[in-house]
């Protein structure tokens, strides 16, 4: 099933928050969150890799300087202690790169390995709110870019399943929401948020008009949410709102996808590995 929309009551959401090996996703945040019209359709606590949920996805954007390897090989993909940790790694020796940029280029070969997840043709929903309690390390080092992110699910790039998966980049069908992104190359205790501006054409977005740079301890566990909030998209660190894009909400009506990710987006040099650490994610509808 492609799409998956509203389905659960709040009996289930509780169900689920029970599971959450005592995240902040506590029964009673999930009670409070009802009682003010939002219920979960779709939690992952990260007991597991759940195929059910996710896929990796193998690309090359943004002229990375990493590839993307399946299976959490070399340890860029891995689910222990109850969390998910998304890595860039360095392995000491290039290697063959299969990632394929939008045009069919193949990436040169390279010593640096990452893992990059989707939940597309997994978990899609129509506007709601999504959330991510996650934790990023070494943060502040140059050429880093840990990303969560949501993006259209007629999105046309690699992989593409179904046969509406035929949208470009930033269009509508495959448009752009960035809940959290740290650029290492900038300030070190900083993560940016908001929406890629649709400039009319395939490959034509502006990324910096529709955001704004936040201050945050990221070595700290938050929540980092988006919402639909009547026309406008709201931006929350731990329930509190930190940016809104007004009136932009309704330029996104199509099912969406998530996406976590570690980039390297330099040629800085890296020794060893970064890591990311996801404690859950959810969607949730307005009742």
């Amino acid at each position: 099933m492609k799409y998956v929309f509203p389905l659960l009551p709040i009996a289930s959401a509780l169900m689920l928050a029970a599971c959450t090996n005592g995240s902040d996703t506590s029964e009673q945040s999930v009670i409070e969150a009802s009682q003010t019209g939002w219920q979960v359709d779709f939690f992952d606590d990260f007991d597991t890799f759940n195929t059910d949920n996710w896929q990796d996805q193998r690309i090359w954007v943004n002229n990375e300087t990493h590839c993307y390897v399946p299976d959490g090989q070399y340890g860029t993909r891995e689910v222990s202690d109850g969390s998910l940790k998304i890595k860039v790694v360095n392995i000491g020796e290039k290697i063959n790169c299969d990632n394929l940029d939008k045009f069919g280029k193949q990436h040169p070969d390279t010593q640096y390995v990452a893992g990059r997840i989707a939940s597309k043709n997994r978990k899609e929903f129509i506007k709601g709110k999504w959330t991510a309690r996650l934790k990023t390390g070494n943060n502040g080092q140059k050429s880093q870019f840990p990303a969560w992110w949501i993006l259209g699910a007629q999105n046309n790039e690699s992989p593409v399943q179904e046969a509406d998966e035929n949208v470009c980049w930033p269009m509508t069908g495959s448009g752009e929401i960035d809940i959290f992104e740290h650029h290492g190359d900038h300030d070190p205790d900083h993560f940016t948020t908001g929406a890629i501006k649709n400039l009319g054409n395939c490959d034509k977005g502006d990324w910096w008009s529709n955001r704004t740079s936040v201050a945050m301890n990221l070595n700290e566990y938050h929540e980092y949410s988006v919402e639909w909030a009547g026309s406008d998209l709201v931006y929350r660190v731990d329930g509190k709102e930190v940016y809104r894009n007004k009136d932009l909400g309704d330029n996104y009506p199509e099912p969406m996808f998530a996406i976590l990710n570690y980039a390297k987006i330099t040629d800085s040099p890296m020794e060893g590995e970064w890591v990311m650490e996801v404690d859950w994610v959810k969607h949730e509808y307005r009742n």
